[in-house]
């Protein structure tokens, strides 16, 4: 008797536990709504994202602790398939970042191929991107367990190399034209906002908002030297890092001079933001340089500088996915998403009152056929852009494989408290300021050197 009300105890309590953790699964991964309520407007977005993150924490693992013991493994075509490709002529210490490289190919092709396929699907069916989360998290680590035993040669290198590499520099001018025309809005919103205070509020009403642009100015420019000061003294240590520091100053200067006295466009507050954005892209590349006597940061491979130097490179990566997957940034607007938000409430106050879900529908209290027409437009609007917030993750995808590889290069780099340190990194970061700084040049100049166009 006593043993059956044991196995009885140990039986409900294993329920219990194996319930509760179905739930917490289920709402971790996005299914947390019952059927009755339709996929919200930003769920897609924030499990697409979570996923890039997670493909990002497997990147890291495969390159820094399965990468670094690849001639640990018992099974010699393991071996033989995280350094295939590689090449015969290679020291042991570069074999092994080339393993490491393979190694974050390997995830980043499971995550870019994931987005490939269901942005497929979100093209086809619009709210295919909010649906079924647990299956994708299922499906995307079958991707990723079954690229472990794909050898490197030639999925990974050189064909997902090359792939990463042309959507990388796709991302990097999609980046660097999307931080311009922020520093622009930036500058316009606060003027029309002073433009509406004086019609509304009376004369003189409208100044504290271009005071709060002068004072933004200054603040931005402030932070801009203090960032070249502190470069000068803790990366000064060497030519490249000299120069580097030196350039972003003059290009800079040469900026905020030309919108000064020669653009009839431009404003002081975006050339203060573009001239943080320089000073921040200069600082980020000093520090990637992967020499000891031009870069401080490296060797410093305590426990505290690998948790903290790999959990920047995992929140970085990670922000870039989320800021650049935003609805304005997919060209969608606000009162999609906003419409979508309201559709969702109304069906969860409907789902309150009862009903039963029949033929995939998501339910109400009443008996009208839930798929009208009114309902498809509503969703193909409001859920249209899911297809570009996997397009963009791709591009994402690519750029964190670069990030953490060097850009495939096979060369001396940072150690695992500085992970994404490298030549060719701190080269495409610095080119990639070159690239936003001129651009921005080139709005500044534009309109004066064709004055029969409209750059508006």
């Amino acid at each position: 008797m006593a043993s059956a009300l044991i196995s009885a105890a140990v039986t409900g309590v294993a329920w219990c536990f194996c319930t509760a953790s179905a739930s917490l699964c289920s709402s971790w991964c996005g299914n947390d709504k019952p059927s009755t309520v339709p996929p919200s407007a930003t769920s897609g977005r924030k499990r697409s994202v979570l996923l890039l993150a997670f493909s990002v924490v497997v990147a890291l693992v495969f390159q820094y602790a399965l990468a670094p013991n690849y001639d640990k493994f018992q099974w010699e075509y393991l071996v033989d398939a995280w350094t295939s490709g590689c090449g015969d002529d290679l020291s042991e210490d570069l074999l092994k970042v080339c393993a490491g490289n393979a190694g974050v190919y390997r995830a980043a092709s499971a995550a870019f191929a994931f987005f490939v396929i269901f942005g497929i699907a979100a093209k086809c069916r619009p709210t295919a991107n909010r649906e079924a989360w647990p299956a994708k998290y299922v499906l995307f680590l079958f991707l990723s367990a079954g690229t472990v035993f794909i050898p490197n040669d030639p999925l990974f290198v050189p064909i997902f190399l090359w792939v990463a590499r042309v959507g990388s520099v796709f991302f990097v001018l999609l980046q660097q034209v999307i931080l311009v025309d922020i520093a622009y809005n930036w500058n316009e919103a606060w003027l029309d906002r002073s433009d509406r205070a004086e019609l509304a509020e009376g004369p003189g009403k409208g100044k504290k908002w271009l005071a709060a642009i002068l004072v933004s100015c200054g603040i931005l420019y402030a932070a801009s030297l203090a960032g070249i000061v502190v470069m000068y003294v803790y990366f000064g240590g060497c030519s490249s890092n000299n120069a580097f520091i030196s350039i972003t100053l003059i290009l800079s200067l040469i900026c905020t001079v030309v919108q000064l006295t020669k653009s009839e466009t431009g404003s002081l507050l975006t050339s203060a933001c573009m001239t943080l954005y320089a000073t921040y892209l200069c600082g980020a590349a000093v520090s990637k340089n992967p020499y000891d006597v031009c870069n401080p940061k490296l060797g410093e491979t305590d426990t505290w500088s690998i948790v903290i130097g790999l959990l920047i490179a995992f929140i970085t990566l990670s922000w870039v996915g989320w800021s650049y997957t935003t609805e304005k940034r997919l060209g969608g607007s606000e009162e999609a998403e906003e419409a979508a938000d309201e559709q969702e409430e109304e069906d969860e106050e409907k789902a309150k009152t009862g009903g039963v879900v029949m033929n995939n529908s998501y339910g109400a209290a009443d008996t009208s056929p839930p798929e009208t027409a009114t309902q498809e437009a509503t969703a193909s609007k409001s859920f249209g852009s899911s297809w570009k917030l996997n397009a963009v993750l791709c591009l994402v995808t690519c750029w964190y494989a670069m990030a953490l590889t060097g850009w495939g290069a096979i060369e001396k780099r940072g150690d695992i408290a500085n992970p994404t340190s490298g030549e060719v990194s701190m080269w495409m970061l610095i080119v990639s300021q070159w690239v936003a700084l001129c651009l921005y040049l080139w709005t500044l100049l534009a309109p004066s050197l064709f004055p029969d166009r409209d750059f508006s």
